[in-house]
């Protein structure tokens, strides 16, 4: 087969046009062996090469809401009453492990989202 670990971005874009010319083979023959290797060596190459950070835990929790068509009020009784939702929404309360929990389970939010510290409300110039 004669793989070897992307190191450069010369090897990315090799691994690139080698995934696009084996695209579509079969699982289980030689051309499909190569392709899910290669593919996982892209994936490891670009996870290094260019990271991305988790987004903000609101942001995340506002970014589902508007996937699903719903507002702040969906929040209720996941986050609490009315004002607990309100609080956490502007960044007043941090969400607690209960919170998390819920939000995961009935949001489908990742955790490892959620348990990031939230951005702190910009305070208004007096």
């Amino acid at each position: 087969m004669n793989l070897k670990p992307i190191k450069d971005d010369a090897g990315h874009e090799a691994a690139l046009r080698e995934i696009e010319r084996l695209w579509g083979a079969a699982e289980g023959t030689p051309e499909g062996d190569r392709l899910e290797i290669l593919t996982t060596l892209v994936e490891a190459y670009e996870e290094t090469r260019f990271p991305m950070d988790l987004p903000d835990p609101i942001e995340a929790i506002k970014f589902r809401l508007e996937q699903q068509g719903s507002d702040h009020k969906a929040l209720i009784g996941i986050l609490g009453g009315r004002t607990r939702v309100y609080e956490v929404m502007r960044r007043d309360r941090p969400l607690s492990l209960a919170m998390i929990r819920r939000l995961n389970k009935q949001l489908r939010i990742p955790a490892e989202v959620l348990i990031r510290p939230v951005r702190s409300r910009k305070k208004k110039a007096a």
